[in-house]
């Protein structure tokens, strides 16, 4: 029987301090389920915590890559019941060549890729033992629609990081079910990708709030976003659009 989406009892929130993280943690809690967050800024995991009645909170950079294999000993036997990991925490920085040193560019540069790709990449390879003694597991990857057509050329690291994400989760998802169908255990792949929601993801911009709704009004609110992910979340897709995301998705798997 195949281990549909919202089977979990346990999910990892990466970013789960706020946004869109956040936001998912609270609906997951609102059904019953158990969440865990991490993210890099401690005082908006306490508060985060306290709203979703006290649930685990740990510091957590996922750059930090020599952090990770002690972070996910620590967090699965801590909690064993863990069997979903939804990678969401990422940054989106202004970035360009043509006004920028190499060594700014390059360095900023370097820990977006740390933290959009390398970060969830090894969280996700790394809870894979984990993950695989149990029934079934999911694994959520939060792209974004730029991954799909890079159209914020402000932001072109970003693009390329959320690409990469797009088509590692597609491969990654072909592995897992090739696993699965030889007797494995069932590790679902469920790739997410907003289009621009109201969040703080464009906090390094010249107006941190160009992704609201009175100054672009395609942006999503983050409840808008959520009921749309939702609903298919309960119809077990695999590839995740919203708003105007989700044509953009759907014309695309």
């Amino acid at each position: 029987m195949t281990f549909k989406t919202l089977e979990f009892k346990c999910a990892l929130i990466t970013g789960g301090g706020g946004g869109i993280g956040f936001a998912m943690a609270e609906y997951f809690v609102a059904q019953g389920k158990k969440v865990i967050i991490c993210g890099r800024t401690e005082s908006k995991l306490v508060d985060a915590s306290k709203k979703l009645h006290d649930c685990p909170y740990y510091l957590l950079d996922t750059g930090a890559i020599s952090e990770i294999p002690s972070f996910i000993k620590k967090i699965t036997s801590e909690h064993s019941d863990l069997d979903c990991l939804i990678n969401n925490a990422g940054v989106q920085r202004p970035l360009d060549v043509n006004e920028m040193s190499t060594e700014e560019f390059t360095s900023k540069a370097d820990q977006e890729v740390a933290i959009n790709i390398q970060g969830p990449m090894h969280l996700a390879v790394g809870l894979l033992p984990h993950f695989k003694t149990k029934q079934g597991a999911v694994i959520m990857n939060v792209s974004s629609v730029l991954g799909f057509i890079p159209t914020s050329i402000i932001n072109p690291v970003y693009n390329g990081t959320k690409a990469w994400v797009h088509f590692w989760s597609m491969n990654l998802r072909t592995q897992l079910e090739q696993a699965a169908a030889n007797g494995g255990p069932t590790i679902r792949v469920i790739e997410v990708a907003p289009p621009s929601v109201g969040t703080d993801l464009h906090r390094e911009r010249k107006d941190p709030d160009d992704n609201k709704k009175d100054k672009n009004p395609s942006a999503l609110s983050v409840e808008e976003f959520m009921k749309d992910v939702v609903e298919q979340w309960q119809g077990d897709r695999d590839v995740i659009g919203a708003g105007p995301s989700r044509k953009v998705v759907e014309r695309c798997v």
